[in-house]
C-alpha cells in the first residue's frame, strides 16, 4: 500500500496582522501531525495541494493561532481560508483506521461472519468508533487495536475481533 493523504484541519479564519490563521481539527490526530517540521499539504482537495511548512503555533487550546511559511500578511491568510491541511500517512499509521475512504466497506469478524457495512466514523472523546449498519440495526464498534484486526483496501473489508457482547 502506498502513502495515503488525509485531511487533518480546515483553515477557518485569519487572525492578527502577520498571516496567522485559526484551524478547525478534522481528526483526533490533529496535534500529532502539527508538530514543527512535519510536511503538510494545503489545498481544496487531496489532488490539488501544495507543500506548506508550519512556522509557529501561538496560544493554547481553541485559541491557538497557526503561522505557515509564505503566509505573511492578512491578505495571504484570507486567501487560504476554506482550504484544508492534509498529511501523508504511511501504511501502518493509525489515521488510516478512521479515513472517510473506508465508508462503504464490509465489516466481518475474524471468523468470516458478516457484521455490516461501515456507514460512518465517529470521533468520540475516549476513542473513535465505526457506525455499522447490517440492514436491520446499527452498531457502534470501537476503533481500538483489541477490536480492529486489520483491513483490506483492495477487497473493501475491515476485519474485527468482537469482544463479548459487542455485537449483541
Amino acid at each position: 500500500m502506498k502513502n495515503r493523504i488525509h485531511p487533518i484541519a480546515t483553515v477557518t479564519t485569519a487572525t492578527g496582522i502577520n498571516g496567522e490563521v485559526r484551524l478547525r481539527p478534522l481528526s483526533r490526530y490533529f496535534d500529532d501531525y502539527l508538530k514543527k517540521n512535519n510536511v503538510l499539504f494545503l489545498g481544496f482537495s487531496p489532488e490539488a495541494t501544495e507543500n506548506i511548512q508550519l512556522e509557529v503555533i501561538k496560544g493554547m487550546g481553541k485559541k491557538r493561532r497557526f503561522k505557515f511559511e509564505g503566509v505573511d500578511s492578512v491578505n495571504d491568510a484570507e486567501r487560504i481560508i476554506g482550504q484544508t491541511v492534509f498529511i501523508k500517512a504511511s501504511e501502518d499509521d493509525e489515521i488510516n483506521l478512521i479515513s472517510k475512504d473506508l465508508l462503504g466497506f464490509d465489516v466481518i469478524t475474524d471468523t468470516g461472519e458478516f457484521v455490516g457495512i461501515l456507514k460512518d466514523v465517529i470521533w468520540l472523546p475516549s476513542n473513535d468508533a465505526y457506525l455499522i449498519h447490517d440492514g436491520k440495526s446499527e452498531k457502534l464498534i470501537p476503533v481500538i487495536p483489541e477490536v480492529v484486526m486489520g483491513m483490506d483496501l483492495d477487497e473493501g473489508l475491515i476485519v474485527i475481533m468482537p469482544m463479548d457482547g459487542l455485537l449483541d
